[in-house]
């Protein structure tokens, strides 16, 4: 190997599923993250999925890394501790010869678990290197289901949201502006974006800052990175003023009607992008 020349997303995607696709105990894998979404840019990393047999998981992770290897040294490597909060096995590995932001997250599913994250609505279309047994074949969801869902986040939110405020300001009132800060954060501008998640992109509601330039219009976004910026305290007291009159304007524009059409409107993009 040159050590002047990069290995490249697409060597690493090919050698490992040169390794994986001949394996009876492999029966898919693919792609997610900003492959299913189409945004691949020079800092993408690598979000690729293996469904395997459930015996077959703890070799499967083995296997790819040898098979990195092969490309490559591994400058770094970080196992998700177990019991993941998805129930998967997933490691990051970065290879020596790539570029810093070329992690390959991998996660190994196994087969006769439900939860493979492939629906269309929520995580794009997964871009599938092989499947052998129509693992990556999801059925659209529920929009009923999702809005019963997200109806009753909502009231938790409203309701918490309303409670936790004057957290921020005791704070500021003891004069410990960092924990004001955090509690601004985490109490006002949080519940302020998934508000408006329910509102521009009700799929990913709880996704909050995650995709939020992709996500959410310019005018929007010019909103919260200015809420973001605080100088100090008194400043932090209008900006939550600010924030908490927003959140309750959007929050009184969400109705069923309006969730539920906006869930069908993104369900139907999402299910017939190309």
């Amino acid at each position: 190997m040159n050590p002047y020349q990069k290995i490249t997303r697409e060597e690493i995607i090919r050698h490992l599923t040169a390794t994986f696709e001949p394996l009876d105990q492999v029966y898919a894998m693919w792609e997610g993250g900003a492959a299913a979404n189409n945004r691949i840019d020079e800092w993408s990393d690598i979000d690729l999925q293996v469904d395997v047999a459930d015996d077959f998981a703890d070799a499967a992770m083995q296997l790819a890394e040898t098979a990195l290897q092969e490309l490559s040294p591994i400058a770094n490597k970080y196992v998700i501790p177990q019991p993941t909060w998805h129930g998967h096995l997933q490691t990051f590995f970065l290879l020596d010869n790539t570029s810093p932001y070329l992690q390959v997250d991998l996660v190994v599913l196994k087969h006769s678990h439900p939860n493979k994250f492939i629906e269309t609505e929520i995580h794009g279309h997964p871009v599938i290197h092989f499947d052998k047994s129509q693992v990556v074949n999801p059925a659209p969801l529920d929009v009923n289901e999702m809005a019963d869902k997200i109806l009753d986040r909502l009231e938790n939110l409203k309701s918490s949201f309303e409670m936790f405020q004057v957290l921020t300001e005791k704070e500021i009132h003891r004069g410990n502006f960092i924990e004001a800060i955090s509690f601004y954060y985490s109490f006002t501008l949080r519940p302020l974006i998934e508000v408006l998640r329910i509102i521009y992109k009700p799929w990913q509601y709880n996704f909050y800052t995650r995709y939020i330039y992709y996500d959410f219009p310019p005018e929007i976004i010019k909103t919260l990175e200015a809420l973001y910026c605080v100088d100090n305290s008194e400043h932090l007291l209008d900006q939550q003023a600010q924030a908490v009159k927003l959140f309750r304007e959007f929050g009184s524009q969400i109705s069923v009607e309006n969730l539920k059409h906006a869930l069908h409107q993104q369900q139907k993009s999402a299910l017939h992008r190309n």
